[in-house]
Formats: structure tokens, C-alpha cells, sequence
């Protein structure tokens, strides 16, 4: 069998990396601070949320953040939806607000 495919037995077995060796980006750091300060990681951590993703996209996802953490890359995935700012889609909603009578004095 490759290398590469592993079964699901296998990769229960194998052994786990130690969360605290972990660096997350500082992009990262800085959405997971946010989350935190808005209250959104201090209760206790009792919702399970299982999934399939394809393998690559996870690879990706863990270079670009620094995390190595299956669970730790869903918390900070999460975390970025749950406080992204959302001034981008307010701005396109205020397309056609201003009064185009109005003088911007360009």
C-alpha cells in the first residue's frame, strides 16, 4: 500500500503531534485574540462537528495558518468566519446611496 493512503485504523493508531508545538501565523493569532476577547472561546468545548475535507485542502490550510492541530485548524477556521468583517459587503450594499446631485467638489 502507498504511503500516501492510510487506513482509517492506521490513522486512529498513529501517533498524534503535541498541540503545544504549535505556532499559529500571526494572521492566526490575531483572529483566535479577537475571538477571545469577544467571548467566543472561553465556555467549555462541548459541540462535535465531524467531517470529510479533501486532503489537500487541509494541507494548505495548515501551512498557511502554522497549525498542526485538526482540531485547532477548525477553531481558528470558526473563528475567522464568526468575526470577519463584514465592511466589503456593506460598502457594495451602499452602491447608489449617495444623491448623485450632490457636489464631492473634485
Amino acid at each position: 500500500m502507498p504511503t500516501a493512503v492510510r487506513t482509517i485504523t492506521e490513522t486512529r493508531l498513529a501517533p498524534r503531534r503535541r498541540a503545544s508545538s504549535e505556532a499559529p501565523t500571526e494572521a492566526m493569532h490575531g483572529v483566535l485574540t479577537l475571538a477571545g476577547d469577544k467571548g467566543l472561546l472561553t465556555r467549555g468545548r462541548t459541540q462535535i462537528i465531524r467531517g470529510r475535507m479533501p486532503e489537500e485542502l487541509v494541507a494548505q490550510a495548515k501551512r498557511k495558518s502554522g497549525i498542526s492541530s485538526d482540531s485547532k485548524l477548525l477553531e481558528a477556521a470558526l473563528a475567522s468566519l464568526a468575526v470577519a468583517d463584514d465592511y466589503a459587503d456593506w460598502l457594495i450594499s451602499q452602491r447608489g446611496t449617495v444623491d448623485p446631485a450632490l457636489d464631492l467638489e473634485f
